[in-house]
């Protein structure tokens, strides 16, 4: 479960604990909600900007590869069929705030930690 008012992401273990992780979320105009599911899972993703996103931001390159620089940071869990991801970020300092473009932003140590406990079809709900 993710709160976006929060700024955090909520991991429910068996037995009814949970982890707790901060996150970055979509800033003003970004925002989302629902329920989707872990589609695809990668280590070091490519980063292609969306149509849409390259019409905002024309300086953006059309596909960067994985690396320390990709803005998806070291892994991403694609939510369903949409174009947002939970995923690192080259970016700590984001970490808590509203920034991105609706995908969910991670330091790159607690993606590696979430990534390695999720499955795809793992279910995630966003509240704002």
């Amino acid at each position: 479960m993710i709160s976006t008012a929060e700024r955090r992401l909520y991991l429910v273990l068996p037995g009814g604990q949970a982890l707790k992780y901060g996150v970055g979320v979509g800033r003003p105009g970004f925002e989302w909600s629902g329920a989707k599911t872990i589609s695809m899972k990668r280590e070091w993703p490519g980063w292609t900007p969306p149509p849409e996103m390259r019409k905002r931001r024309p300086d953006l390159p059309v596909h960067m590869e994985g690396g320390l620089a990709n803005p998806l940071g070291a892994r991403a869990m694609y939510l369903g069929s949409s174009l947002y991801r939970i995923h690192g970020s080259n970016e700590p300092e984001t970490i808590g705030q509203a920034v991105s473009s609706g995908c969910i932003r991670m330091t790159n140590d607690d993606v590696i930690d979430l990534y390695d406990r999720v499955k795809v079809g793992t279910k995630v709900v966003v509240m704002r």
